[in-house]
């Protein structure tokens, strides 16, 4: 069922740019209908390229499978509309932008993508828009069906005592892992460099010589919005760093550019773009200070210490992660690091080794249960450089899920098996009150969803 879902999603995603790939030579004709809405002959038969150009692979008849799931998305956007579903259209503008300037720099140039698509950039883009605007209620809508799953333990249990051996999922090899980080002293001097980098940036805006968005697609250092030319999309204040916002929404003229300011991802500025009620809109530069091998070199020494009085038994991991490491995440929690991945494991110490840092994994690959590695570099989720030194808690190697060690896991199987039944019963019901007819040589089908075709 999930995969059935996610092809629905697949469909919503590319749906639009397959109906516009249409020849306006081709006889086209009308398949199904449902409600007031119809779907195309020349629908199905540009998704059915469109997924086959794309190497996704579909379970029986393409010409079943797929105009039920167009029909399935008909449904939950008619529903959407009665429900009066909204969605926040700056996010979509946002999510579109990063998409074309995903898709133009893969393609290498804007003529190349409209070559590439048959049609002009503006056209794309108004595609790519009413796509995601289109995904997004189908997944509000979605979410509003089936609300908050709530589980008990006996729930889980009776979950896992009914599948068979056979059925139980395999769990790939987890570990637990305890860190502490040192970060390198920056210099003043790189520092008042780049503060003067930002100043240069400010006048340059101000003289017109170069536009705020122009300088973020060029210099800024922040990758989720230095492609939107620094735009950050519409956030509220709880969603920003509190030295950040504090600026940010004390801005009242969009032509001005704020006063430096410093976070622990770097140096700002920030311009702002539009206000609305307790929400706000603002672009920004982020520019990072670099470490040089000198104050690497000694960050690095000072961990070797470290290291040693630990090995010592001078002290504990857990209390020099607690009194001396940087890392704000797991410091006082003796270091042990949470996963922030979305999958089975979020939210949990529990870590598949492609989850790590890449400088973890491969130093935690070569650890034994209990062995702490010795000063490395890495790179952190804020972009800094830092020397480390890791410990593994535990090591839990590849198996058949059982409840107690894999819990969290066989609860997040029955909350998705629980949210499918909910979204099948649903569809099933709303077959009955939606007018559906389908063409001769389109009914006999064996279909997801029994109900299409009323007798």
């Amino acid at each position: 069922m999930m995969k059935k879902i996610f092809y629905l999603l697949l469909f919503v995603s590319c749906v639009h740019f397959a109906m516009a790939q249409s020849q306006s030579n081709v006889i086209d004709e009308i398949v199904w209908v449902v409600g007031d809405d119809a779907i195309l002959l020349s629908d199905v038969e540009n998704q059915r390229l469109m997924m086959q150009s794309e190497g996704v692979r579909l379970e029986g008849d393409p010409y079943c499978f797929i105009p039920e799931q167009i029909a399935v998305q008909k449904l939950y956007l008619n529903q959407a509309k009665i429900d009066s579903i909204e969605v926040n259209e700056a996010n979509i503008i946002q999510q579109v932008d990063y998409w074309m300037n995903q898709v133009q720099n893969q393609f290498g140039s804007r003529e190349k993508m409209e070559e590439y698509f048959g049609r002009k950039y503006s056209q794309i883009k108004e595609e790519r828009k009413e796509t995601e605007r289109e995904g997004a209620i189908i997944r509000q809508m979605q979410s509003q069906l089936v609300g908050e799953v709530k589980l008990t333990p006996s729930e889980v249990r009776k979950f896992y005592n009914q599948l068979p051996q056979d059925s139980l999922p395999t769990i790939p090899t987890t570990v637990e892992v305890q860190i502490i980080t040192l970060e390198p002293t920056i210099p003043l001097e790189e520092i008042d460099a780049i503060k003067a980098r930002l100043r240069e940036y400010t006048e340059d805006i101000y003289s017109g010589k170069r536009s705020f968005s122009l300088l973020a697609r060029l210099y800024s250092e922040d990758p989720g919005s230095a492609m939107q030319g620094g735009d950050m999309g519409y956030v509220s204040k709880g969603n920003l760093l509190p030295e950040f916002a504090n600026v940010a929404f004390n801005l009242t003229d969009p032509s001005r550019v704020s006063q430096i300011v410093q976070t622990e991802y770097g140096y700002h500025i920030i311009q702002l773009i539009e206000k609305r009620g307790d929400r706000i809109n603002v672009r920004h530069i982020l520019l990072r200070p670099k470490v040089s091998e000198k104050e690497l070199n000694e960050a690095t020494v000072k961990m070797d210490s470290l290291y040693a009085d630990i090995k010592a038994e001078k002290f504990s991991f857990e209390e020099a992660a607690l009194y001396l490491s940087y890392d704000k995440d797991s410091k006082n929690n003796k270091g042990l690091m949470v996963n922030k991945k979305e999958s089975n494991n979020y939210g949990t110490p529990k870590f598949e080794m492609q989850e790590l840092a890449p400088e973890i994994g491969r130093v935690i690959n070569d650890l034994e249960v209990g062995e702490i590695s010795k000063p490395f570099t890495m790179i952190t989720d804020r972009q800094k450089e830092v020397v480390a030194i890791v410990k593994l808690k535990s090591r839990t190697l590849q198996h058949k899920a059982n409840m107690s060690d894999d819990y969290q896991v066989l609860k997040s199987m029955v909350e998705n098996q629980k949210r499918e039944e909910l979204l099948k019963d649903w569809i099933l019901k709303k077959q009955k009150s939606t007018y559906v007819r389908i063409s001769e040589g389109w009914r006999n089908c064996d279909f997801q969803f029994p109900g299409w075709v009323k007798e």
